[in-house]
């Protein structure tokens, strides 16, 4: 599943460098994440790095986009090419 961002979000940039996919990105108002980047740091890092960071506690997973274990893995290897 991606995570996303809600609207408690206090635009502290802290987020976006950790992102080792690069999927969290200023929105208009508040950062957003790309649902087709976000692994949920499977294959990086053992817990979202984007979470562990947030100091408003602001980024669940989205709802609307359920993905397994699996289905993250299978997301990193085609993003990163291994």
């Amino acid at each position: 599943m991606a995570l996303m961002i809600t609207d408690e979000c206090i635009n502290c940039d802290v987020c976006e460098p950790e992102c080792p996919n690069e999927a969290i990105s200023p929105g208009d108002e508040i950062y957003e994440i790309d649902p087709n980047k976000c692994t949920e740091c499977v294959g990086h890092y053992d817990t979202p790095q984007c979470v562990e960071v947030c100091p408003v506690d602001c980024i669940p997973k989205d709802p609307d986009h359920a993905e397994t274990q699996d289905q993250l893995m299978i997301k990193y290897k085609n993003l990163t090419g291994n």
